[in-house]
Parts: C-alpha cells; sequence; structure tokens
C-alpha cells in the first residue's frame, strides 16, 4: 500500500509506516506523477485534487488535514469513485482563540466598550458557534446569519445579511468558499456589501481569501470607511497584496487555525477516516504528546486590576497576536515560510490560570473560555 502525504501535517510521520509505503513532500509538490500508483492522500490546502492530479491515478480516498475542502473536487472524486474526507471543527477552537486575540487587540486599540458593541458572525458552523459563545461572554450583542442553518432550522435565531451588516460594529466572516448560488461566498464582501456596512465597521476574516474582493476592500479602505480590517487570509495566497497588508490593522499568514491543538485534531480525524476505510488498526488513534505552552501556569491578582484587564491580560497571554502580524510585515515573501515554521500555539485549555483575589464571578467566566483553574 502507498500512501502520499503532506510533509508538514503534524504528528503524521512514523504513525502510518508499520502499514503502508509513505511517501512525505511538500503540498504543492504533489503531482501526478506522484499519485498514480498510490492508494490514498493525506493532504491540506495546498494540494488540489482534481482530474489533472488524478486522472488514470490509483488513488482511493484522500484525508484533508483541514475544515476546507474547496481544494477537492468533489464532482470529480465521486465520478471516479474516490472517497474523500476533511476535519470539520478540527481547528475551530484554535480560530476562536485567534479571534479573542484580535478583540482583545481592537478593544485596546480603539478602547472598544464590549457591551455597546454588536458583533455580526456570517457563517454559523462549527467555528461560528465558537465566535458566538466568545462574542457573548465579553459581553457583545451577537447577529448571526447562515443562509443554509436558517433553510434547515428556521428563522427564529438569524438575521438576513444585510440587515446584520446594516447593523454591526464589527463583521467576522467564517463561510466556505462556494462559487454557485444559493449560497455563493466567492466576493461575497464586494462594493455593494462594503458600502452596506456601518461607518468605521471592523471586518475580519479567517475563513477564505476570495470570500473578500481585495480590490474592492482596498477602495473602501482609502476612503476611510473602515475603522480597521484583520485579514488572516488573502486572495492569491501566498502571493499576497502587500499594499493591502500595509492598509489592515492586523495581517497574519493564514494560521488562525494553527494552534498545535488544532493540528493534531485534523491530523488524527484524517488518520481514523484512513484506518477505517482501509481498515487499519488506528482508528482510535491521537497524538501521544503536544507540546506544551512556555508558560503554563498564569497568575492573576485581582487586586486593584479590574475584571476585564485580567480577562484581557489573559487571553493575550496566550496569543499575542500581533507578534505574527509583525512577522508578515517584515517579509511578506515569506508567507508560506511562516505557515510551515509556525511556532507552538496552544489553546487556552492547555493553560492553568492560579487566581487570586478574583471575584468568582470572574473564574466562573474564566472556565467558560476554556482555561483550567488551578488553586493558589
Amino acid at each position: 500500500m502507498k500512501i502520499v502525504a503532506d510533509e508538514n501535517i503534524p504528528f503524521l510521520k512514523g504513525v502510518l509506516e508499520p502499514f503502508a509505503k509513505v511517501i512525505y513532500l511538500p503540498g504543492d509538490h504533489i503531482s501526478h506523477d506522484v499519485v498514480k500508483d498510490a492508494d490514498a492522500l493525506i493532504i491540506r490546502t495546498r494540494t488540489i485534487c482534481n482530474r489533472k492530479l488524478l486522472e488514470g491515478s490509483s488513488v482511493k480516498f484522500i484525508a484533508s488535514a483541514t475544515i476546507g475542502h474547496d481544494h477537492i473536487d468533489d464532482k470529480y472524486c465521486k465520478k471516479q469513485g474516490i472517497a474523500w474526507t476533511n476535519a470539520p471543527g478540527c481547528n475551530s477552537a484554535s480560530v476562536q482563540q485567534y479571534l479573542a486575540a484580535v478583540l482583545v487587540y481592537l478593544i485596546r486599540k480603539y478602547l472598544l466598550n464590549t457591551g455597546t458593541l454588536t458583533l455580526g458572525i456570517i457563517g454559523v458552523g462549527n467555528v461560528g458557534s465558537k465566535v458566538k459563545k466568545l462574542g457573548e461572554l465579553l459581553g457583545m450583542k451577537v447577529l448571526l446569519n447562515d443562509p443554509p442553518r436558517e433553510r434547515r432550522e428556521g428563522s427564529s435565531i438569524f438575521t438576513e445579511l444585510y440587515d446584520l451588516i446594516h447593523q454591526a460594529d464589527i463583521v467576522t466572516l467564517h463561510v466556505p468558499l462556494t462559487f454557485s448560488d444559493p449560497d455563493k461566498t466567492y466576493h461575497m464582501v464586494n462594493n455593494q456589501f462594503l458600502n452596506c456596512l456601518k461607518h468605521d465597521c471592523i471586518l475580519i476574516n479567517t475563513s477564505r481569501g476570495s470570500v473578500v474582493d481585495e480590490q474592492a476592500l482596498k477602495q473602501t479602505l482609502k476612503q476611510g470607511r473602515l475603522k480597521g480590517v484583520i485579514l488572516d487570509v488573502w486572495e492569491n495566497e501566498p502571493d499576497i497584496d502587500k499594499e493591502l497588508l500595509q492598509m489592515v490593522d492586523i495581517g497574519t499568514p493564514h494560521i488562525a487555525g494553527y494552534s498545535q491543538d488544532g493540528k493534531a485534531n485534523g491530523t488524527s480525524m484524517s488518520v481514523k477516516a484512513l484506518a477505517h476505510y482501509f481498515k487499519l488498526p488506528l482508528e482510535n488513534w491521537y497524538p501521544g504528546k503536544i507540546p506544551s505552552p512556555e508558560q503554563p501556569d498564569i497568575y492573576i491578582d485581582g487586586k486593584n486590576n479590574m475584571p476585564e484587564t485580567l480577562l484581557y491580560d489573559l487571553i493575550y497571554h496566550t496569543y499575542p497576536v500581533k507578534q505574527d502580524d509583525l512577522a508578515l510585515r517584515k517579509d511578506p515573501d515569506k508567507f508560506e515560510y511562516l505557515r510551515e515554521n509556525y511556532p507552538v500555539r496552544r489553546e487556552f485549555k492547555a493553560y492553568n490560570v492560579v487566581p487570586d483575589n478574583v471575584p468568582s464571578s470572574l473564574i466562573e467566566k474564566i472556565k467558560q473560555f476554556g482555561f483550567q483553574n488551578k488553586s493558589k
């Protein structure tokens, strides 16, 4: 049995070797010649699985260790009898952490009062649902837009798109990239969309770069109609628009979901799916050791500190997002290098909070964020 795998999928090397010959390559180097005699692929978004890659090959199964799956030609795979899986929700808590750090940065930069803010979430799947909880924990009013869910569940909790963008102070995108109606998201954020946003709105995109028409976004920014923009994803990655990078508050190299926890989840889901398909004894596999954070214990003292300050400090301790922004600004041509060599980032659950003089209400909120509570 032969498996071709992206060499940058963490925790994978050595797992499948007892059962298969495994070839590791950079994702964009996985070619037709490499996969023609392969039984399975384990990939990420940089490997485009379409006719060009797969025609005439012996590939029977593809596992993508990612939430997104727009890099897999579903129609072609179905026609050829090639099964495939992705890893929905694997890094949703990582994106939630990214959003939390971004919101703390924005609150402090613009002196925002969360109690008066409306957060509009477009796309309320695994990630968007966690962002909803985040917004509520921070005291914001939250509006939700998700047409596929609304059709299935009814409209009671959802807001029509243009009603949402007329009302929201912060709009955050968590949609898949789709190219056909009724739920087309390619260039969903276009001139019409941007013109309908509240003046001084903040736009955040951690979904897919092409959900946003970057030329329209640049025009809007030049007109001064947005308070700020956060972009983790870009059109034409890794060759990103350097002018746009200089115009946004925070720009990062598609790493919102790059916590060690999210990566471990994605790899585990891929291995388990492949094991199930080929009947390998790995259906309960999970990485044995995930690197710990440098400072897993965080001591907080409530004396002379406001609860909000303590909470914001906690969030930013786990992920000082501006560091990733500065690294990309320093050399935008290293976009792919920064992704492949991303430092260890752990989610809230990997941290122990040791409180002193802290009200019980804040301790409870800290637990709801996912932090572990550790008595002093």
